[in-house]
């Protein structure tokens, strides 16, 4: 490749599965994302919990964002590699997953969910007093479960600009590259 294919080809630049459940276990916070009534997609940024492949994140029932999973379980859920930054050695790059929300409000998942979504990150008294106040009658339990995966590893665009990654160490070009990205340079005469 040359020119602006050098510059926008990214697909190539995939996380492992390694590095997918290191940055999804160590990041601290998440953006969830969602569509409103009208239309519009709105997001917020709030803690979560990575476990058994899905994304676990928690609010009050009376939230806009809970009356728009019960209309639509559409979601999006965005980690970036910044949020781990914490940890020495964490991916650099950024997570985005589509799924389906599911909504939990029994004591099955609040009883396991609040201690351990409380302890990351804190003390145990600490994470005690926190799971303590997060039991409320209000609260539930809102469960991510992945549909699709699109991960950007930015150490490996980095080392390939570098002319230092082997073509074994790319993923294959998703249609964004393969397809789109051809298509819209010759919409604009690049091509």
């Amino acid at each position: 490749m040359s020119g602006v294919e050098d510059h926008e080809t990214v697909s190539i630049y995939p996380f492992d599965e390694d590095q997918i459940d290191e940055l999804m276990t160590n990041a601290g916070e998440c953006t969830f994302n969602w569509g409103t009534q009208d239309g519009w997609p709105v997001g917020v940024i709030m803690s979560f919990l990575w476990k058994n492949g899905s994304v676990w994140v928690t609010a009050g029932a009376h939230r806009h964002r809970i009356s728009a999973i019960r209309r639509d379980p559409r979601v999006s859920v965005v980690v970036s590699g910044a949020a781990a930054q914490h940890l020495p050695g964490s991916p650099v790059g950024a997570i985005t997953i589509k799924g389906r929300a599911v909504i939990h409000e029994g004591r099955e998942v609040k009883d396991w969910f609040y201690p351990e979504f409380a302890s990351k990150g804190m003390d145990a008294d600490a994470a005690r007093a926190f799971a303590e106040r997060l039991d409320s009658p209000l609260r539930v339990v809102i469960e991510i479960v992945p549909e699709k995966w699109i991960t950007f590893d930015a150490a490996k665009f980095g080392a390939d600009t570098m002319g230092v990654l082997s073509d074994d160490q790319k993923g294959p070009m998703l249609s964004a590259d393969s397809e789109r990205m051809p298509a819209e340079l010759k919409r604009r005469g690049l091509a």
